[in-house]
């Protein structure tokens, strides 16, 4: 509830308070005073855009601040807007986003405007208001078929997936089997290449290896004057001196292991010597080994320990291939099960949105009726979202459901969609028969209305009076009207006035007492000059309005 507005500096209006209450708020003045101004400034402070012509002229910044009321919680919301574009919002006194500001205030009022029908007029809205007028029923059931709908779109999106990947895998695979033949064939095996070239090395050398190890093998030890002689010579005549002193003893013995190494040494030689063989063919075959693997290295980019891991990684990508139709054929046949279980949820929905419905249809028509709406059939209307192709895609997080109002207010003219009603007047009617039904399950306390009475008179302005007075028994109304029958259900009544000097205009609000309420009805009545007539026939309607 709304318990008061201060609005400074906005548009016309200098300095205004004003102390709201339960019940039937009534706003009246004369055209262009300011009235549609205030619900402008209140609908500021309810978290609507702010525009810098609001600041008045002059002025650095236009000021609105609102205090009100919601489950038992005091709630000061602020909205400064200074002329150079800055938009301030503040929740008790604590600067907030405008989303945030939105989002509490959406709980607080309603604001119906002669122009903004709001969300009653957009038909994707009208599936919310079933699901709010049997919610106990319907919200159980919807989150069904919002877990079952997260599902079923997380499968398809994996089966997508897959499905792209495979295809995409498909197109590479005579390619990725060719790369696996050809790395595979060629028998790889760690350090292969080094040991290769070293290979190739001695056997491009071998002639010059064998004339060298031949030779040295002669000089240490084949001819007549060999060093491995000479040497066994110097041995044993050490050996013969050994015994006169420990000096010559060591002597000896170094002698001596020189030469058992040096024959070891020649008989190496004389191996290596006899091993070297030159071969064209196994050169040739070296080399050709030697290349392949280089050609190997040099495509792929890899060592050999890098090629037989690519080996290794293509193997899986072509396994996770033969794997993948497998794994569609699971996921084709999981999205089968699960369509058919949302398929479920989403007809177990649809039952009880149409049960709540077929209750709502009847509410609202019965309110049309006493608002004098005898020939009108209203009916709320179901469509599915999966006709024609979308059998599959069709699902929603709502359900299948498409829900719009629909109505005729003549005899001989068929149902339209509520949003093409054409008559203002018989708009302002339909939106109070929404309003009082909705109104009694959506919990908002206060519903404001902006000359809700455009387009109607006589009984028809007594018929909406007393449908506002109706309604204010459950939520605090604040109502602007221009009509004398609305303005005598009022239970708290303001005028607003405005006054002008030489260089500017101001606007006023002032809470009304009974005879001040009686006088401004008579002033609506007959306009300004109030007479003993139009004042007598002020109190007859309040008196009739009580």
């Amino acid at each position: 509830m709304i318990k008061h507005i201060s609005i400074k500096n906005f548009a016309i209006i200098e300095n205004v308070q004003v102390d709201f209450h339960d019940g039937l708020n009534i706003i009246t003045g004369e055209t262009g005073a300011g009235k549609s101004i205030v619900i402008e400034a209140i609908s500021l402070a309810l978290g609507s855009r702010a525009d810098t012509t609001f600041v008045r002229s002059g002025q650095d910044k236009a000021l609105v601040q609102m205090v009100a009321d919601l489950d038992g919680q005091e709630y000061i919301i602020t909205r400064e807007v200074s002329a150079s574009g800055r938009n301030t919002c503040r929740i008790n006194d604590e600067i907030v986003t405008l989303g945030t500001l939105s989002s509490l205030c959406k709980k607080i009022a309603d604001i119906h405007g002669q122009y903004d029908h709001q969300s009653l007029l957009d038909p994707e809205n009208h599936i919310q208001l079933v699901d709010l007028y049997h919610k106990e029923e319907i919200d159980p059931a919807k989150a069904d078929v919002k877990m079952l709908y997260d599902e079923y779109t997380s499968l398809r999106s994996e089966l997508a997936a897959l499905k792209a990947r495979l295809a995409e895998s498909k197109r590479q695979r005579d390619f990725m089997e060719f790369e696996l033949k050809e790395i595979r064939s060629a028998d790889l095996s760690i350090g292969e290449d080094e040991d290769l070239a070293e290979r190739i090395a001695l056997l491009q050398n071998s002639e010059r290896i064998f004339e060298n190890l031949a030779g040295a093998y002669d000089i240490s030890s084949e001819n007549e004057y060999s060093l491995l002689s000479g040497m066994k010579q110097v041995s044993d005549m050490l050996m013969e001196t050994e015994g006169f002193s420990s000096q010559l003893k060591d002597l000896s013995d170094r002698v001596s292991n020189l030469y058992y190494e040096f024959q070891d040494a020649c008989s190496e030689i004389r191996a290596c010597r006899d091993s070297t063989v030159f071969s064209a063919e196994e050169l040739d075959e070296a080399i050709s080994r030697l290349e392949l693997l280089e050609h190997l290295k040099s495509k792929h980019g890899r060592s050999i320990q890098g090629l037989l891991d690519y080996a290794e990684e293509l193997e899986n990508s072509l396994d996770s291939i033969d794997n993948a139709d497998e794994r569609t054929g699971e996921l084709e046949a999981e999205i089968k099960k699960m369509r058919i279980a949302l398929t479920g949820a989403c007809n177990k929905l649809s039952d009880a949105r149409k049960r709540a419905a077929a209750q709502l249809q009847e509410l609202i028509s019965d309110q049309l009726a006493q608002l004098n709406f005898h020939n009108a059939e209203f009916m709320i209307d179901f469509r599915s979202t999966m006709e024609g192709e979308a059998k599959e895609t069709g699902f929603t997080p709502e359900g299948t459901d498409i829900v719009e109002f629909l109505i005729k207010t003549n005899v001989g003219e068929p149902l339209k969609p509520l949003s093409k009603i054409a008559s203002g007047g018989e708009m302002s009617r339909i939106m109070l028969a929404f309003k009082k039904i909705i109104g009694d399950y959506d919990q908002i306390p206060t519903m404001i209305f902006d000359e809700i009475d455009s387009g109607i008179s006589g009984i028809a302005a007594s018929v909406v009076g007393r449908k506002l007075k109706e309604i204010a028994e459950k939520h605090q109304i604040i109502c602007i009207t221009h009509l004398p029958q609305i303005a005598a259900y009022g239970t708290h009544n303001y005028m607003i006035s405005k006054q002008s000097d030489d260089s500017m205009t101001y606007t006023s609000v002032k809470p009304l007492n009974e005879e001040e309420k009686a006088l401004e009805i008579a002033r609506l009545l007959g306009g300004d000059n109030v007479t003993k007539t139009t004042l007598a026939s002020a109190r007859e309607l309040i008196g009739a309005s009580s």
